[in-house]
């Protein structure tokens, strides 16, 4: 049995439900990483959880290897079939199912994107919070335990996936969790897939922890003269316990190219960008109190917005600020970092890794989530320079031992894929053995995602 032969059955199975053309090939071989392309083999596009479990069982009678794809937004290389075989495109099931209001939850389809669940939320009075910044799959965001600007004050992924049904690599259907808001009802099964990274199987439905919209929202800018004093300001926002919805930390290069690339006009300056979420009342009180604390740390400027176009204009610069630094450098690459560090650590390792780049033949503006202490630089580097993908990967390398130094992480939401492989052992310890010891016992021929998250 080989991955021809699965090919070859699952055609018969899907008709124009499979495609090996080109476009489709090399549209499924590329990510927004730096990682090379790699097409794979087949694109299949099932249509409902009992086509995915016959693809599954396919797949499984021929070790075919299957590699789930959402949106392709992933920075580690996480949906690229690196041992060829079959990328299971789940875009066509991509249906809202049901809008529980009273409970304050939702069933979807993992090939919904949060953009167009919002927009269907719109009337409901409630809105899925976890923003990562692209508009990415549900199902590649619980996959990839996704989390972003919104975190500081609402969670992860891991706080907002109530239940999954999942197709294992045998092609059973699983249920795990429930609508129930708490349960001591056996091991945490949901837990388990969120984050897998499609290694341990399928995810073909989700429910979800809904909120209810604010009375009130507020976004602000604040200047600071230097980075410490902004993450000064943010440590002492956290601690006193102020309710933040965001809060985003720009170093004076991102400042710059956000300035070229989205019209703005800030100072060259260290920037917090913030969101505040509430009653009237509460806004504003938020608000005086972050202006107050800011002032005490050097923060100038401070300007609210409350009109939403304002606001949507400050937050899409915010999620366009990638594709600024990269337009800084026409032609250049970036290899993206993604280190988590405890909030009382975060200045250091931001001010470590300012000196490492300073020091660098390359350059890296600073880019994070700063209110749960999670920060990535963008490193840019010519595509051709060997000398510059070198010194990117020995800043990437040196900002993850930091960060575990610290008691962090080396991926604060990016995900392991293959780029963060080499630091399992580090982060885990006998943990990653665990690891290895579960995707043996769920996928004991390694045909879900091979080359992710653990080796062998």
């Amino acid at each position: 049995m080989t991955i021809q032969t699965a090919i070859a059955a699952l055609a018969t199975l899907l008709g124009d439900g499979l495609t090996r053309s080109k476009s489709d090939l090399d549209l499924h071989g590329r990510s927004e990483s730096h990682f090379a392309d790699c097409p794979p083999d087949a694109v299949v596009y099932p249509v409902d959880t009992a086509q995915v479990a016959a693809i599954v069982r396919t797949c499984a009678a021929h070790a075919c290897p299957i590699t789930a794809w959402g949106t392709g937004t992933s920075l580690e290389g996480h949906a690229l079939a690196i041992h060829g075989g079959v990328v299971l495109d789940l875009s066509r099931m991509n249906r809202l199912l049901a809008v529980n209001a009273a409970d304050m939850d939702c069933v979807v389809q993992p090939g919904l994107t949060r953009v167009a669940l919002n927009t269907a939320l719109r009337d409901t009075g409630l809105f899925f919070p976890v923003d990562p910044g692209a508009d990415a799959s549900l199902g590649g965001m619980a996959a990839t335990r996704a989390s972003g600007t919104t975190a500081v004050r609402y969670g992860t992924m891991r706080d907002n996936v109530m239940a999954l049904q999942v197709v294992l690599p045998d092609g059973r259907i699983i249920r795990t969790g429930s609508r129930a808001r708490k349960s001591s009802a056996g091991y945490d099964l949901t837990g388990l897939f969120v984050g897998a990274e499609g290694t341990l199987g399928i995810i073909t439905e989700l429910t979800l922890r809904l909120r209810g919209q604010p009375q009130a929202t507020a976004a602000a800018v604040c200047a600071f003269p230097t980075v410490d004093d902004a993450v000064a300001a943010v440590t002492e926002t956290i601690q006193m316990g102020v309710a933040m919805a965001r809060i985003e930390l720009l170093d004076t290069a991102s400042v710059a190219a956000v300035n070229a690339h989205s019209g703005m006009s800030f100072s060259l300056q260290p920037h917090l960008l913030l969101e505040f979420h509430g009653s009237d009342a509460g806004v504003a009180e938020d608000a005086a109190t972050f202006g107050e604390i800011a002032a005490s740390h050097g923060g100038t400027g401070f300007d609210r917005a409350t009109r939403t176009e304002d606001r949507n204009r400050l937050w899409k610069m915010r999620h366009d600020a990638y594709y600024a630094i990269l337009a800084s450098k026409p032609g250049h690459r970036a290899i993206v970092t993604d280190v988590c560090v405890p909030l009382s650590r975060l200045a250091q390792a931001v001010a470590e890794t300012q000196a490492d780049i300073a020091a660098s033949p390359i350059t890296g503006p600073i880019l994070g989530h700063v209110g749960d202490g999670n920060f990535h630089a963008i490193l840019l580097i010519d595509p051709d320079s060997a000398a510059d993908r070198t010194a990117a990967e020995d800043l990437s390398h040196r900002m993850a031992l930091r960060a575990l130094a610290f008691g962090g992480t080396c991926t604060g939401e990016h995900g392991v894929g293959m780029g963060k492989l080499g630091y399992m052992a580090d982060e885990h310890g006998p943990g990653w053995d665990v690891m290895r010891q579960i995707k043996a016992a769920l996928d004991p021929d390694g045909i879900m995602n091979p080359g992710k998250v653990v080796r062998g």
